[in-house]
């Protein structure tokens, strides 16, 4: 293995405060390995110029803006333009915690991948919102682990917001399609198929800080949702009873309601059970009983969001035969690498 050289690629779109309150938090990596910090602006209105300018003599920095063509392919462009031969690449809403490349370097020397991902929390600084949603978003509970836990799962699909890939393997897959969202499993996916390793950091987590409201929430997950049966479509060796959970939850709850209409309450109970055992959840890891409460409602948003997504979806391209492409064009971007 060649010697590592890194390079952070953050694309950012209109988003200029996160960018600022990333780099600030560059500033305090601790073990003294070189990197750089290549920003991609992706054709936004509100640029991040100035505040980038501002870290130049601090940090190693390469700022480049491009028409807008989506995440996916502004981070192809990043790491086109990148020096290192191993790319890391966030969310411009993420922040990183000190040992964070200290833990990557170790987990790379100790066991070299072409591709890993780690996992998101939610930083004492968050909102209520922001952690209940976090919560949602990363509990065995909700998620079954999917996006990071504790499992040592080799066969991990590396989500965007805080994932690493070599420059080999990168050359090798072409990077990142124009789906969004859902380019991050396709690309994972299409590296495990081409022989490249893919891992969970357990350790590596960032601070995802997730500039949300409920709405905007609610069209995040109905996205993923509507995402996955085309991942199926395209890679059918990858579906999993899983994705059906959200949709199952939907209806099942649907069920106990009209079931509560006509005095049969058992149904609801199961679901009063699994909430409460949620909310007890929440209540430990956040010691707060507003974040809780809230994430018994991130929780539904959630499930309702990615469940009629995915039913939605999975519809129209098993039963319609619709074309996702043409069917679903707010999904696809134009590439301009």
């Amino acid at each position: 293995m060649d010697a590592l050289h890194y390079s952070f690629i953050v694309p950012v779109f209109n988003r200029p405060d996160e960018i600022k309150e990333l780099l600030q938090s560059f500033l305090g990596i601790e073990g003294g390995l070189p990197f750089e910090i290549v920003i991609i602006e992706d054709g936004s209105t509100i640029d991040c110029r100035a505040i980038v300018k501002d870290y130049e003599e601090s940090l190693n920095i390469s700022y480049y803006y491009k028409p807008n063509s989506g995440p996916g392919d502004s981070r192809n462009f990043g790491m086109l333009k990148a020096k290192g031969n191993y790319f890391i690449i966030l969310d411009s809403d993420c922040l990183l915690p000190p040992q964070y490349l200290n833990i990557v370097n170790n987990e790379l020397i100790t066991e070299y991948v072409d591709c890993f991902g780690g996992p998101d929390a939610a930083d004492a600084s968050f909102s209520n919102l922001q952690k209940a949603i976090n919560f949602a978003m990363t509990s065995f509970l909700t998620t079954g682990g999917i996006r990071g836990s504790k499992l040592k799962n080799k066969k991990f699909e590396p989500r965007s917001f805080n994932m690493g890939i070599s420059r080999a393997a990168f050359k090798a897959s072409g990077g990142f399609g124009n789906i969004h969202p859902g380019e991050d499993p396709d690309l994972s996916i299409r590296l495990t198929q081409l022989g490249f390793k893919t891992k969970l950091f357990n350790d590596a987590f960032v601070f995802h800080k997730r500039r949300i409201s409920w709405s905007k929430f609610y069209t995040q997950v109905h996205k993923f949702g509507m995402v996955r049966p085309i991942l199926n479509l395209w890679h059918p060796s990858t579906n999993r009873f899983i994705f059906w959970m959200p949709t199952l939850f939907c209806l099942g709850f649907l069920f106990g309601l009209v079931c509560a209409v006509f005095g049969e309450f058992f149904v609801l109970i199961v679901f009063g059970i699994y909430m409460a055992t949620a909310f007890l959840s929440a209540l430990f890891q956040t010691k707060s009983f507003v974040i809780a409460l809230q994430a018994i409602i991130a929780i539904f948003v959630q499930f309702f969001g990615y469940g009629f997504g995915f039913l939605k979806s999975t519809f129209a391209i098993k039963v319609l035969k619709k074309k996702p492409e043409t069917y679903y064009p707010n999904l696809f971007f134009k590439n301009v690498v």
